[in-house]
């Protein structure tokens, strides 16, 4: 069987790109990366979020190509079922999907006003009202979250839930965003993990710069 492959985008300022990657990373499938260049068309109107997906990311697996977040979440899950991206209990199956769509189809204004930018640190970044708004349900999520399963990840062992919200995460480093302790724990958890680490290195090695996001906002 051909090794399974996953198109993205820019590893710096791309969200959806890194939340395919860690999905695929998290199930154990062996794939390889298909980089597209942050000036392709496609690529550049995902990152400055004028589509929250078009091309990327995109898995190609045996015949399967699915090119939607939340589908390649779904579609890793039923084809490596033992890496447990989703939990075993029906009631936290469910809340899990809750909160990966809350994510996928939610946060707008958290996502213009504070695009990723791992290369960037904004201390004492001025945040929006609306934008705050966003950041606080996002806190409350997690927050019930790791009440409930007492960490260290959102349902206690790494999911999909975690990587949905990894990119929220560096967000909240990149803008210097105050979090309780409980929360600073998880967010260092998921900023730790060797996956993390390893997308980080190769986002600050990127040359590439998408002129509009250097902007202030």
């Amino acid at each position: 069987m051909a090794k399974a492959t996953l198109t993205i985008s820019s590893k710096n300022y791309s969200s959806w790109s890194l939340r395919g990657w860690l999905l695929t990373k998290f199930s154990g499938l062996e794939f390889d990366e298909i980089v597209t260049a942050p000036d392709d068309a496609s690529a550049r109107a995902e990152i400055l979020l004028l589509s929250s997906s078009i091309l990327v990311p995109c898995l190609r697996h045996d015949g399967a190509t699915v090119w939607d977040t939340l589908a390649i979440a779904e579609y890793l899950n039923e084809t490596m079922p033992q890496a447990g991206l989703l939990p075993a209990d029906r009631i936290q199956r469910a809340h899990c999907r809750s909160i990966c769509g809350e994510i996928h189809s939610g946060f707008t204004t958290l996502r213009a006003s504070l695009p990723v930018n791992l290369k960037g640190h904004f201390p004492k970044f001025k945040i929006w009202s609306r934008a705050q708004a966003d950041i606080d349900r996002v806190c409350a999520i997690w927050r019930e979250c790791l009440a409930t399963s007492g960490g260290p990840f959102l349902f206690g062992e790494r999911s999909m839930a975690d990587a949905m919200y990894a990119p929220v995460v560096t967000r909240f480093m990149t803008y210097d965003v105050t979090l309780e302790p409980g929360l600073a724990a998880y967010a260092g958890t998921i900023m730790a993990m060797p996956e993390m680490q390893e997308w980080i290195e190769a986002a600050k090695a990127e040359p590439a710069e998408i002129e509009e996001l250097e902007v202030e906002y």
